[in-house]
């Protein structure tokens, strides 16, 4: 997509392009850096946006506009939905479109319900992530990358952009229709909250945390906390680090009364304890006189050095321009200087921003919290000077402050410095590239007192796994990686969304939001029950999470880039829609007003798509490639020829699927020594057959679960897979990585990466696999498989 038409404002639409002109950033571009909503207010300056979109653009980026309603709705403070639904409204009169309004109002009202930590920091870019993951509409990684290029080469040409046209309803529809779904997906905030902690599991997410309190003891541990905490790892790794090149003092000593011995140490007062040994000599006469007239000599030992108890204060930096790594930095090197060993001064924290925030960073949970904050200034002078101008009672202060490098350059933050040069004792200057730079004011010039360098690759080189709550003891929290496809089919899932005969091969679209492809074997009209398995085949998996709803009629076909193009029709919604499933570009249109018969159906014929029927003069064409388009086409007889012939194919499909277990709770070993799955032990019931049949013995060896994988005490793996397939891994090295489908009272197959036995069911069309019978395949790989458990608990 242009950069302009990403950026394209309209006449009378909900936001448009302002300049403020008080604002200046790097880009050295200043016009039209604000969107806001016309006699509404503000949504965001345009360098926030611009650093949102990045954070988006490996998903991909949403429509500009949604992008804008979803920013403007997670605002703090009042939110005018009054002002967006009139512009709603008006919008949906000029496209002579029902836009869904009530649907787009709840879902805005529903983010904006959101407690506030869930709509500030790093909270918030998760919160965009999860709500724009495989949305509708969005423009590729690859797409969005390449605008965001563009925009950083020349973001002047946002002037054209600026300069407002006439809006079409497809472009209304393009930047409204997402949000509509959103509310369909997310219809409450909670839903919200629940897909964000799926999304990824962030501990701040929760509704309340228990907090442990860390002791002056314990500064060793609370840095390795930090370390072994994934949101904390960058800051914990580079603490230690700091220290090992710190120059900074870390106490400050008063000289005090320090005697440099002989006579000069000698005093006539004193306790009994430093009185000279000579004077125990004396006479008892001449000793009690000499001490009531003050006569006696006393030793007045050293006296240390005396610590000048001061106060710290560290002041950071949280406008955007210090974000990301040099934030972390900044964290850093203000908990290094807290926490260093020998330090043992008092210390205060406050993030510069819009104003100053007293925070504290004693605990992991704060740091995590403050690292989300930013702040929407591009320089913190404003605040930096205000501080200065509030009164400080302490008796000895030493003030920090911590910011990016590039922030140096500007004048306004310069001249602050320069006239608190007195009171501002240390400068810390943090860059991307890991190199920080302490400078100390001492009467009134600045001196560079040390630069560190920080190897940031080696020291993140090793983050830690996340982990699950509940789970500590375990170094990831995920389930174990299942792949997309194995040596053998995925047995064909008995509830589908839809099926497909696309040039002569079977398609199905299944409810796990898969497309997977099937096939039969040529003796299909052989009716024979056992033969089954050797006429139907199972099915392996082309493309998953697939972003559609399970309603409606589909069709499928190629573009002229060979991409699987879907197309679904909502006969109730009067919507017709088109999803690339490569690369998840998404187009509709609303058919509202055409007037389309119930009885008309989608079907695929000759390159394009079809509603049509089959009595009917008129028919509608929908296009393949390029977004979508519909038009009213004359009636081809052979459409209805060619959905004959589909439909009697596809009736073929209709005994193929298979009952897939896949809801494990218990593996292991029974009495008789069989492997048995979740209540079903695996045997032979007819001579050259595998099959899961109902256990009636006693488990006597068990697996433990955890998640998806069930490990034996020798070690040995058993890894599902509920799409229908289970991976056995021995401990013992010998015994190859083997196959069996987990499908209820059903034939099955074995098989490894080189041989295959079984069910032709599970055999793919074309394979390199090694042909043995069951009995060989249960003899060489399930058998010694259960041997090696066995001998182990023996």
């Amino acid at each position: 997509m242009d950069l302009n038409v990403y950026f394209q404002s309209y006449e009378g639409y909900f936001w448009e392009w302002m300049t403020d002109e008080d604002v200046r950033d790097d880009t050295g571009y200043h016009e039209n850096n604000l969107v806001s909503i016309p006699n509404v207010g503000a949504i965001a300056y345009r360098p926030y946006i611009i650093e949102v979109l990045k954070e988006l653009q490996p998903q991909g980026i949403p429509p500009f506009g949604a992008l804008l309603l979803v920013l403007y709705a997670t605002q703090e403070g009042y939110v005018n939905f009054d002002g967006i639904s009139y512009y709603l409204k008006k919008l949906e009169e000029e496209a002579k479109t029902d836009l869904e309004i009530a649907s787009i109002m709840n879902f805005l009202e529903n983010l904006n319900r959101l407690g506030v930590s869930f709509k500030k920091g790093q909270n918030k870019i998760l919160l965009l992530q999860t709500l724009f993951n495989n949305c509708h509409n969005r423009l590729s990684a690859v797409s969005s990358e390449f605008l965001l290029k563009k925009f950083a080469k020349s973001p002047y040409t946002l002037s054209k952009s600026a300069e407002k046209i006439a809006v079409t309803p497809l472009f209304i529809l393009k930047d409204t229709r997402i949000l509509v779904w959103l509310n369909e997906k997310f219809p409450t905030s909670e839903s919200i909250i629940g897909a964000m902690k799926g999304f990824i599991d962030e501990p701040e997410l929760e509704d309340e945390i228990v907090e442990e309190e860390t002791t002056v003891e314990s500064n060793k541990d609370f840095i390795q906390e930090l370390i072994e905490d994934p949101k904390t790892f960058q800051v914990g790794s580079l603490i230690k680090r700091i220290w090992s090149g710190l120059k900074i003092p870390m106490r400050h000593l008063s000289p005090g009364e320090q005697p440099i011995g002989g006579i000069s140490d000698m005093t006539n007062k004193g306790e009994l304890h430093r009185m000279l040994l000579s004077e125990f000599a004396n006479e008892d006469e001449i000793f009690m006189s000499r001490v009531a007239n003050s006569e006696t000599l006393y030793i007045q030992r050293e006296i240390p050095p005396e610590e000048n108890v001061f106060e710290r204060i560290i002041l950071i930096d949280t406008s955007l321009k210090n974000w990301g790594t040099p934030k972390v930095l900044a964290y850093a090197s203000a908990i290094a200087v807290i926490k260093h060993p020998k330090a043992n001064s008092q210390c205060k924290v406050f993030t510069v921003g819009q104003t100053n925030i007293p925070i504290s960073l004693d605990k992991v949970e704060n740091v995590i919290d403050h690292l989300n904050q930013v702040s929407p200034v591009l320089e913190v002078s404003q605040a930096l000077d205000k501080f200065f101008q509030e009164e400080h009672t302490e008796k000895d202060i030493e003030v920090f402050f911590i910011t990016n490098q590039e922030n140096l350059s500007n004048e306004n933050l310069q001249k602050v410095i320069h006239e608190n040069r007195d009171r501002l004792k240390f400068l810390v200057t943090t860059s991307a590239d890991g190199e920080l730079n302490f400078f100390k004011h001492h009467k009134g010039a600045r001196k560079h007192i040390q630069k560190i360098i920080l190897p940031l690759q080696e020291l993140w080189a090793n983050p830690p796994q996340r982990k699950q709550k509940g789970d500590s003891h375990l170094s990831s929290g995920k389930k174990t990686d299942v792949p997309k496809n194995y040596p053998i089919l995925f047995p064909t899932p008995v509830n589908k969304i839809a099926t497909f005969l696309y040039e002569g091969e079977f398609f199905i679209l299944s409810n796990k939001k898969q497309l997977l492809r099937t096939y039969l074997s040529d003796n299909y009209y052989n009716k024979d029950y056992y033969d089954r398995y050797r006429i139907h085949r199972g099915c392996e998996v082309l493309i998953e999470d697939i972003s559609v709803k399970p309603r409606g009629q589909f069709a499928l076909a190629k573009n002229k880039q060979q991409h699987f193009i879907l197309c679904q029709y909502q006969a109730d919604k009067k919507l017709i829609s088109k999803l690339n499933l490569v690369t998840k570009e998404y187009s509709e249109l609303n058919l509202t007003g055409k007037n389309i018969p119930d009885d008309y159906k989608l079907v695929y014929f000759n390159k394009s798509f079809y509603l049509y029927n089959a009595e009917s003069i008129w028919i509608y064409h929908i296009n393949i490639d390029g977004n979508i388009s519909f038009e009213s086409v004359k009636n081809d007889k052979e459409i209805a020829k060619n959905d004959s012939k589909v439909e009697v194919e596809i009736r073929k499909l209709s005994n193929s699927g298979i009952k897939i277990l896949n809801n494990f709770n218990n593996i292991g070993i029974n009495a008789e020594d069989s492997l048995v799955i979740s209540n079903n032990r695996l045997t032979k019931v007819y001579d050259n057959s595998l099959t899961l049949f109902k256990n009636n013995h006693e488990i006597k060896i068990a697996a433990n679960q955890y998640k998806n994988k069930f490990t034996f005490s020798d070690g040995s793996e058993v890894i599902t897979d509920t799409r229908g397939i289970l991976t056995f891994k021995s401990s013992n090295k010998n015994i190859p990585v083997f196959y069996i489908p987990s499908t209820e009272h059903g034939f099955l197959s074995l098989a490894t990466n080189t041989e295959f036995g079984g069910a032709e069911y599970y055999l793919p069309e074309t394979t390199l696999l090694k042909m043995k019978t069951i009995e060989d395949m249960c003899s060489d790989y399930l058998e010694p498989f259960i041997n090696q458990i066995l001998e182990y608990g023996a």
